[in-house]
Parts: C-alpha cells; sequence; structure tokens
C-alpha cells in the first residue's frame, strides 16, 4: 500500500503533477481492497486451514476483514467526490479491469502475476498521466515499463518461495506452472532486461532507482536460506517499493 505511494509521487515528479491529497488516500485505499478481497477469496477456498501464514490469517480473521474492507470502500466512494474528474474517469475503467481480473484470472491462461503487474502500474500512474500536460511522446515510458517489471519481479520471487505452500493448498502461480528452476532463470531474465533500459532510459536518476527494486529482488532470490526465515522476503521485497521516494530528493 505505501509502496504504490511512493511510485505514485515518484511518477507525479516525473510527469510535472501535483497530487492531490484525496487522490492519494484512494489510490492507498483501493489497493489494500484489492490485496485484502484476493486475500479473502483464496482464503475461503482453501479446505482446511491454510499453509501460507496470510492466508491463515485471512481465515482467521475473515468477518473482520470484510467489515474493514466494506467500511474501505465505503471511504473510497466518498472520496471519489473530491478527486479530479479525468482520473475518476480513468479510475472507473481501472476498477472494471480489475474487477474482471478478479472473477476471471482463474480460468485465464495469461499468468496472474502479468495481470497484477500490469494492472499495479496502471494504478499507480494513472493519478500523473490523467491530468499531466506532457504531450504524448514526453511520457517516459521506458521508466513505466522499468516500474511494472519491478513489480513482475516481486510477484514472480514471491511465487518462487511459495511455492510448496501454494502446490500444497491448490494455487496456481507461475512457480507452480513453470517449476522453480525456470521461474529463478526467468527473475534473473526480468533483471537483465531492466538493466538494459536503464542504458535507454532518458530518465537516468529514476532508471537507477527503480533498477535498485529490482535488484533487491535479485537478492532475495539468491540466498533463500536466509530470507526464508519469519517471512522476511516478503517484508523486504514490498519495502523495496519505498525506494522511488529517493527520487523525491534528488
Amino acid at each position: 500500500m505505501l509502496g504504490s505511494v511512493c511510485g505514485a509521487l515518484m511518477f507525479a515528479k516525473m510527469l510535472q503533477v501535483t497530487l492531490l491529497p484525496y487522490g492519494i488516500a484512494a489510490l492507498a485505499l483501493s489497493v489494500w481492497i484489492i490485496y485484502t478481497v484476493d486475500h479473502l477469496l483464496d482464503a475461503r477456498n482453501v479446505k482446511g486451514s491454510a499453509s501460507a501464514t496470510r492466508h491463515r490469517f485471512h481465515q482467521h480473521h475473515f468477518k473482520t476483514l470484510l467489515a474493514i474492507l466494506l467500511v474501505a470502500i465505503a471511504v473510497v466512494i466518498v472520496l471519489l467526490f473530491f478527486i479530479r474528474i479525468q482520473v475518476l474517469h480513468g479510475g472507473l475503467i481501472l476498477i472494471g479491469a480489475v474487477a474482471l481480473y478478479l472473477l476471471l484470472h482463474r480460468y485465464l491462461k495469461i499468468p496472474k502475476e502479468m495481470l497484477i503487474s500490469i494492472l499495479y502500474t496502471c494504478g499507480v500512474l494513472l493519478p500523473s498521466y490523467m491530468v499531466t500536460r506532457l504531450s504524448f511522446q514526453e511520457i517516459p515510458y521506458t521508466i513505466v515499463l522499468m516500474f511494472m517489471l519491478s513489480a513482475f519481479t516481486n510477484l514472480l520471487v514471491f511465487s518462487w518461495y511459495d511455492y510448496e505452500k501454494d502446490k500444497r493448498d491448490g494455487f496456481r502461480s507461475v512457480a507452480i506452472t513453470l517449476g522453480k528452476s525456470r521461474t529463478q532463470i526467468m527473475v534473473w531474465l526480468v533483471g537483465s532486461i531492466a538493466l538494459v533500459l536503464v542504458m535507454l532510459a532518458t530518465d537516468r536518476i529514476a532508471a537507477i532507482i527503480i533498477f535498485s527494486v529490482i535488484l533487491i529482488q535479485l537478492v532475495l532470490i539468491s540466498f533463500p536460506s536466509f530470507f526464508t526465515q519469519q517471512e522476511s522476503y516478503r517484508l523486504l521485497g514490498d519495502a523495496a517499493f519505498m525506494l522511488p521516494l529517493l527520487y523525491l530528493l534528488l
């Protein structure tokens, strides 16, 4: 949730836009809502006690989280009356896309990690993209692509770590489909592509910051025995997305 706000603030500076507090709050809550809905659905579909800690948490606190979820949705609906009309229009389209994902992702052949990374990037970029005065040609699409790859890498690493648990609980993931070895190769391949994009980016500072996010994911997958302890890979993997805040200071 905090990572999405950090990314949105980075893109706001890049696109020469000032984000309204209402838009930032709506983005943060929306990310949490989507995350929670997805995990509540997963928790409900698991037979017995879930293997993953996060799924067990959502199982044990299902009713409480559902109540908080409804309150969060109500708050977002109120916030929609205060955000810019262009952002509202784009947000409604994105909400529709997210709803389709939640309904259909179990039946699609496209890896859910890829879909989530695309939707996440669209959500983080949307508040600035919809109101920027920059021309289409001036949008830093290389940075946008790198940001999407950073989210994709993060999800690949998490699926790699969760392979055994997901397999026991019957969840689909890239790691389940490809196997752990191929998933690890894919992570390094995405990292290599991102390194090339750093060289191509016109905003080298932003590119280096986002590549640092990816680099942390590469470190996580390189030392599993260390980062498996207390699922520290999740804490560090998600915390990496706060690095874009550095862009505001440079």
